[in-house]
């Protein structure tokens, strides 16, 4: 016979095996997720106009320049921009020394900006501008896009705002479940030389986890000497187009417009059916919806010759009554006291149903109408405000670079900003800073999945750890089999032991010399039982 206490010590240890393999999974998931990571400030391998990873505040304080204006036109509690910056660290995973600059203040204007090292000019090479944001507390509403705001050597950074003019706004923007990522140009018209907004049409793809999942995101803008354009996210292709036929309004007006003067004849007939001036309704055509109900019969006693409303006999004329100017006096009306008495006064009309022959309102058939000249619509006339630029590209060159913001969610943090004209460089400006946060808030995402779906993924990696699951639990189903069937005394001794009647259960908890004591009393006991017994029936135990 199998001891039970063996067998519940060898349960638990297989158990504790048992909770210890999927520990081993996710260990073997990843080692090092959790470990510190020393920050490298990239460095820019390449052709570039202004590159800035904040790789210290004494840097930071030099360069960028925190607004001091007003916003015109803007109530006067909300109307400074008083938004504040700080340079500061990721608050969760991150590279160890990382700094980024952080709007901080909700419900505020923001403005800060920054000149290139040296303006950018629209001609024959590629413009690329990149930059990391990470909406550390999600995003409610607020923009975190960017403006390239026009080279001129009379630009007062301090003196940014709304009004400064730009060339170029890209970056995301968000409000209620309105997700964008802006790409917008300053286009000027060569007619008026006035400057109007062009947008890039919305991508396809579903930007809201961007805003949403708390990540590190890149943003990337390619506009090409061409004219086309693409956008990324995450080095991935959210947006592409052409400045000549993807933005709206058009880059260029159409050729011909509407002619607001033009009028609608008034003999055109518009009409592509007309009902049929010939149709004659069918003699049995009932359209009657309800009809007098023929079964119904007048009440006994119904007063046909009692109007329902009487003169107020009791009413007199008022004595400044003026029959000139009120007219004739007449008695207001009262209730006829005789209906009260009776099923009803007056006319009796038989209630209705409905009309079982009922078809319907009845209606001509259509027929083509043969004056019909078809729909009309204005004339189209040369468009007076007509031109054509084949090079919307050849913009007025940058300067400087600013966000000028308005938030309802705090901690945003922007990094690592880069204009450039190679992609390349932008590539490899990415590699050496954002893949390597990406990577690490991947890994910490990962380590935070649940122990059953890493414990599939293990299996999917190694298929023998199934065949090793399989057995553990196997052993342990038949341990506990084994514990329930092996000693049935234990079940026994458990039901005496409510009832204080099992002395074996009594005795496996005594020392042996007490057990000894303990059953020579109950063997005495028992023979004075039995003598009881033997005298109730007349014999003598024997001794």
């Amino acid at each position: 016979m199998i001891s039970t206490e063996i067998v519940g010590q060898s349960s638990l240890i297989v158990l504790r095996c048992l909770c210890l393999f999927p520990l081993t999974a996710l260990c073997h998931f990843d080692d090092d997720y959790d470990k510190p990571h020393s920050y490298m400030p990239p460095v820019v391998k390449g052709s570039s106009y202004f590159a800035d990873a904040f790789p210290s505040e004494t840097d930071f304080k030099r360069r960028w320049i925190v607004s001091e204006a007003r916003k015109d036109f803007t109530d006067d509690s909300i109307a400074k921009y008083e938004g504040k910056w700080l340079l500061e660290q990721p608050k969760d995973v991150g590279l160890i020394g990382d700094l980024g600059l952080v709007l901080k203040s909700k419900a505020k204007h923001h403005a800060i900006s920054v000149f290139l090292e040296r303006p950018f000019v629209f001609d024959s090479v590629p413009l690329v501008v990149q930059y990391e944001v990470k909406f550390q507390n999600g995003m409610d509403c607020g923009g975190a896009y960017i403006k390239l705001l026009t080279h001129d050597n009379n630009l007062d950074l301090h003196d940014f705002n709304d009004l400064t003019p730009f060339m170029i706004m890209f970056g995301p923007d968000k409000c209620g479940n309105d997700y964008k990522v802006h790409f917008i140009i300053k286009h000027r018209n060569p007619l008026t030389g006035v400057y109007e907004e062009k947008h890039a049409k919305r991508p396809n793809t579903d930007l809201k986890e961007y805003f949403n999942d708390k990540k590190t995101h890149l943003f990337t803008l390619v506009l090409n000497a061409d004219n086309s354009f693409q956008v990324y996210v995450d080095q991935m292709l959210v947006n592409r187009g052409n400045l000549l036929y993807d933005m709206s309004p058009p880059v260029n007006p159409p050729k011909s417009v509407v002619d607001v003067n033009d009028t609608q004849p008034a003999d055109w007939d518009d009409r592509e059916k007309i009902p049929d001036p010939n149709a004659v309704k069918p003699k049995d055509w009932d359209d009657r919806e309800m009809i007098p109900d023929v079964h119904s019969l007048k009440p006994d006693g119904w007063l046909d010759d009692e109007p329902e409303f009487i003169p107020d006999p009791k009413a007199k004329k008022p004595s400044d009554w003026d029959v000139e100017l009120d007219g004739d006096w007449e008695a207001p009306k009262i209730n006829n006291p005789k209906c009260d008495l009776a099923p009803g006064c007056g006319e009796w009309i038989s209630p209705k149903m409905k009309n079982p022959r009922y078809r319907g309102r009845w209606s001509p058939p259509l027929i083509r109408n043969p004056k019909y000249k078809g729909k009309w619509s204005p004339r189209m006339i040369p468009n007076p405000n007509y031109y054509e630029d084949r090079n919307p590209f050849g913009m007025s060159a940058i300067g400087a670079l600013g966000l000028e913001l308005w938030s309802m969610s705090t901690d945003i943090l922007f990094d690592n900003f880069i204009v450039t004209d190679n992609k390349r460089v932008a590539d490899l400006w990415a590699n050496d800073s954002w893949a390597l946060k990406h990577t690490l808030e991947l890994e910490a995402i990962a380590a935070q999945r649940h122990v059953g779906q890493i414990l599939m993924d293990s299996f999917e990696e190694r298929p023998w750890l199934f065949v090793v699951f399989v057995v553990v639990c196997t052993f342990v189903a038949l341990i506990f089999i084994v514990c329930c069937c092996a000693n049935p005394q234990v079940e026994e001794d458990a039901k005496y032991k409510k009832t204080d009647k099992s002395p074996g259960a009594a005795l496996k908890n005594l020392s042996p010399g007490r057990q000894e004591t303990t059953e020579y009393m109950n063997v005495l006991r028992r023979n004075e039982d039995a003598t009881k017994t033997s005298r109730r029936k007349g014999k003598t135990p024997i001794q």
